[in-house]
């Protein structure tokens, strides 16, 4: 029986907890280094109590950068089967999270299937399910509504939960204030807010923070703060709407700590490259170190179709400048649902950025794979690449479209192969490249 609510409280407590002792391992360090950092809310180790399939990771500073993958129906993609397969690409490729979106219909069968399939961990955003979930118009949700989704998803085994609570009375007057190109582009943000317009209340998540608090304390479900003011297009970005509820969820990470509730908080969004660093930096200090969890940043905003590619440059970036967390952005961002092969360009994209940022903060064991790559290619052994390599099917399936007369190089270079011919000269050989 456990004599600790959550991670947190065992950390406090100098309790070294199984989760924590596989996510030491994984993460070559000492076990009682990491409980020291989940105790200090810098590290947090989502592990739901009901979320039996679970492969613990942890999230955080000093530790490798995660990615995770959305997905969920809507109301014009009802194909929970289509769903599923995207599950198994994201586990396939090594994705440590997926955020199940769903937001038509009765999700729970769904949700209950993910939870005992995967061993990522996963998330989910209540605000999305509450209206198909109580069957109710916005207008007439109540505040005691939004807690029973909340404490719906928590006793289904969901590891985090996207919570907006930073958009509060105040933080929508700077959001007001400070006209923005985009407006809100959060969905829970956008619907907290007309929420909040409709009604006159207080954002119900803000409110009754306390109460929502007890719910995930109770499950050990971690807060991710959403940041339903983030910029949705690169004019927007560190605006008076975004930095004033960053300082609201600052405060908010704080009261949660204080409950022993694991935090991490969510970022823009859209950022130009040059105010990337800058926002990771003080988006740490705001927050007192807690984990940080971005949305891209997109960098541009002009190539719907290829904003993976956007996406991964500003993940790298600001991984490399210390977030911690990166939800991956597909071909399909701002057009439709994506299917699968859009899923795995994501994934790529983001696990490279994210791989690419922990070389650049000296992880620990980041290099291995690099180092096992570039020994492979010194000596052109193809098959030792393919192993390594990020996607072994697609490297394999280029080489071989186009085959080499021998195997010695590919089909660009030949004979001429730098590699090749560095190598024969350095063994002593003569490098001939006419045929008699």
């Amino acid at each position: 029986m456990r004599n600790y609510k959550t991670q947190m409280e065992a950390a406090k407590k100098g309790i070294i907890t199984p989760e924590m002792e596989i996510v030491a391992k994984k993460e070559y360090m000492d076990a009682e280094k990491l409980s020291e950092s989940v105790a200090k809310g810098e590290v947090c180790i989502p592990c739901n109590i009901n979320h039996k399939s679970i492969s613990p990771e942890g999230i955080g500073m000093g530790l490798r950068t995660k990615i995770n993958v959305n997905l969920g129906i809507s109301g014009d993609c009802k194909d929970y089967e289509a769903e599923m397969k995207k599950v198994d690409m994201a586990i396939k490729y090594g994705a440590e999270a997926i955020m199940d979106l769903s937001n038509y219909g009765k999700t729970h069968d769904f949700r209950t299937a993910l939870v005992e399939r995967s061993p990522a961990m996963i998330g989910t955003v209540p605000m999305y399910d509450a209206i198909g979930y109580l069957e109710k118009e916005l207008v007439k949700i109540t505040a005691q509504d939004f807690l029973q989704v909340v404490r719906a998803h928590a006793e289904e085994g969901v590891d985090f939960m996207t919570i907006h609570a930073g958009i509060n009375r105040r933080a929508v007057e700077a959001f007001r204030r400070d006209k923005r190109k985009m407006n809100i582009v959060s969905r829970g943000g956008s619907l907290l807010f007309a929420w909040m317009m409709m009604t006159g209340n207080e954002n119900p998540f803000y409110e009754f923070y306390d109460d929502v608090l007890e719910i995930l304390r109770e499950y050990d479900v971690t807060i991710s703060l959403g940041d339903a003011l983030r910029p949705g297009c690169i004019d927007d970005s560190t605006d008076a709407g975004q930095i004033a509820e960053l300082i609201e969820l600052g405060a908010l990470t704080e009261r949660a700590w204080a409950k022993d509730v694991q935090v991490m908080v969510e970022g823009p969004g859209h950022m130009a490259m040059n105010e990337i660093e800058a926002n990771m930096k003080f988006q740490k200090r705001l927050c007192h170190n807690a984990p940080f969890y971005v949305l891209g940043p997109l960098v541009t905003d002009i190539a719907p179709g290829y904003d993976h590619i956007t996406s991964a440059i500003g993940g790298a970036i600001a991984a490399a400048s210390g977030a911690d967390f990166l939800c991956y952005v597909t071909p399909a961002e701002h057009l439709r649902l994506p299917d699968v092969n859009d899923v795995k360009e994501g994934i790529m994209a983001s696990k490279i950025a994210a791989h690419a940022a922990d070389i650049a903060k000296g992880v620990p064991h980041a290099r291995d794979k690099d180092n096992e790559m570039a020994a492979a290619r010194h000596v052109l052994d193809w098959e030792e690449m393919f192993k390594v390599a990020i996607d072994p099917e697609k490297a394999r399936a280029y080489f071989e479209s186009t085959p080499p007369s021998e195997r010695h190089s590919c089909s660009m270079c030949g004979k001429m192969c730098a590699v090749r011919t560095t190598n024969m000269i350095l063994e002593g050989k003569t490098v001939e490249f006419c045929d008699e």
